[in-house]
C-alpha cells in the first residue's frame, strides 16, 4: 500500500469508527447512568445535569482498530509500514506496539478512576497516591522496553544539539518527564473540546514529524488518533453529550507520550502538547503560591481551564483559547524538528 494512502486510510478509519461507536456508547453510558456530577461552574453557566464519562473508549476503540486494520491491509498487500524509515524491523516494531500497550495500561488507570468516581457518585477517585504508583510502574515498564530495543545505550534527540547520551539519566528524566505529561493531560477532562481539541492539534504536528523522517508506521499511529480526537469532537462539542473522562486523557497523554519516543525526541511535547503543560503548571503553580504564601491563592481554582469558567468564560471559549494556544505550538514542534536537524533534507 502507498504509504501516504495508509496514513490517509488510518485517519479516516479512526474518524468514522469513533464517530460511529457513539450512536451506541453513549446511549449506553446513559441507561448506566456512568456520569458525574458537573462543576459549580457548569451549574452557574449552563444549568446541566450529568454528563457521561470515559468517552475515552471511543478514542482506544477508533484508533486502535484503525491502526490495525491499517498495518493489517498493508501486509497483506506486501507492505510493512510497521517497520518503515529504519535497518532494524524489530525496534520499530517494539517501539509501535509497546507504545500502544503502554498506552493501554494509561487508559485502564484512567477507567478504573472514572470507575471509582462514579461508584462513589464523584466524591472519590484513585487517590494520588495510588494513581502516581500506577503512572510511575507503567512508565518504567515502558521505559524498560525501550531500553532493551536500544540494547542499553539510551540517548535522545535533542533539536539543534543532536543525539545526546542519557545514560542513568534516561530513567530519572522518563519517570519524571511521563507522569508530569500524562498528569497534565489528566487534568484537563471536563471541558466540553478542550481534551480532544488540543490532542487533535497535538497528534497532527507529530504525524507530519514522523512522516518527514520516514516513521511511515507511526504517522499512521498518529493520524489515527488525530481522526479519534475529530470523530470524539463530533459528541464533544459544546454542548457536550459525553466527555473523555480520566480514560481519554490518560489515553491521550500516553499516547502523545509513546510517539514523542518513538521518534526518539519526547522534548518536542513541550511545543506540540503545550497546551497540556500549561494546564499542568497552572495546578503546580497553585499547589506552591499557596504553600509559599500560606493559604493565599493565584488562581480561583486550578487548572487554569477551572479558573477561566470561575470568571465566566464559556466552554466554548475556554477550549478555542487553549486550542489555537496549541496549535500554535504543534506548528513551532514541526519546525524546531525540521530546521533543528531531525529531518535530512
Amino acid at each position: 500500500m502507498n504509504v501516504a494512502v495508509a496514513v490517509i486510510a488510518a485517519f479516516v478509519a479512526a474518524l468514522v469508527i469513533t464517530g460511529v461507536s457513539g450512536f451506541v456508547l453513549i446511549p449506553w453510558l446513559r441507561q448506566l447512568q456512568f456520569g458525574l456530577p458537573v462543576s459549580y461552574a457548569d451549574k452557574k453557566l449552563y444549568g446541566r445535569g450529568n454528563v457521561p464519562t470515559a468517552g475515552g473508549i471511543m478514542l482506544a476503540l477508533g484508533t486502535l482498530s484503525a491502526i490495525l486494520i491499517t498495518v493489517l491491509t498493508d501486509k497483506i498487500m506486501g507492505g510493512d509500514i510497521a517497520a518503515s524509515g529504519s535497518l532494524v524491523p524489530q525496534e520499530m516494531y517494539t517501539k509501535l506496539w509497546g507504545g500502544v500497550i503502554t498506552t493501554l495500561a494509561f487508559g485502564f488507570i484512567g477507567f478504573i478512576d472514572d470507575y471509582f468516581r462514579f461508584a462513589t457518585n464523584g466524591t472519590s477517585g484513585l487517590t494520588v497516591k495510588q494513581k502516581s504508583i500506577l503512572i510511575v510502574l507503567a512508565s518504567a515498564a515502558y521505559l524498560a522496553s525501550l531500553y532493551m530495543g536500544m540494547q542499553g545505550a539510551a540517548f535522545m534527540f535533542v533539536p539543534f544539539i543532536g543525539n545526546v547520551e542519557t545514560g542513568f539519566f534516561y530513567w530519572i528524566f522518563g519517570i519524571a518527564f511521563i507522569y508530569f505529561t500524562v498528569g497534565s493531560a489528566y487534568v484537563t477532562d471536563g471541558v466540553d473540546g478542550l481534551t480532544s481539541g488540543i490532542g487533535v492539534t497535538a497528534t497532527a504536528a507529530l504525524s507530519v514529524i514522523a512522516a518527514l523522517k520516514g516513521f511511515f508506521g507511526f504517522s499512521a499511529l498518529s493520524a489515527a488518533l488525530a481522526g479519534a480526537c475529530i470523530g470524539f469532537l463530533i459528541w464533544n462539542k459544546s454542548p457536550a453529550k459525553i466527555h473523555t473522562g480520566k480514560t481519554g486523557s490518560l489515553f491521550l497523554g500516553g499516547m502523545t507520550v509513546a510517539l514523542a519516543y518513538a521518534l526518539n525526541s519526547p522534548l518536542i511535547l513541550l511545543l506540540s502538547c503545550i497546551s497540556y503543560f500549561i494546564e499542568g503548571a497552572s495546578v503546580a503553580a497553585q499547589i506552591v503560591y499557596f504553600k509559599a504564601t500560606g493559604g493565599k491563592l493565584l488562581l480561583k481554582t486550578a487548572p487554569l481551564h477551572r479558573h477561566m469558567e470561575m470568571c465566566g468564560k464559556t466552554h466554548k471559549k475556554i477550549s478555542l483559547t487553549l486550542t489555537v494556544i496549541n496549535i500554535l505550538g504543534a506548528a513551532s514542534a514541526v519546525a524546531v524538528m525540521y530546521y533543528g536537524g531531525y529531518i535530512l533534507r
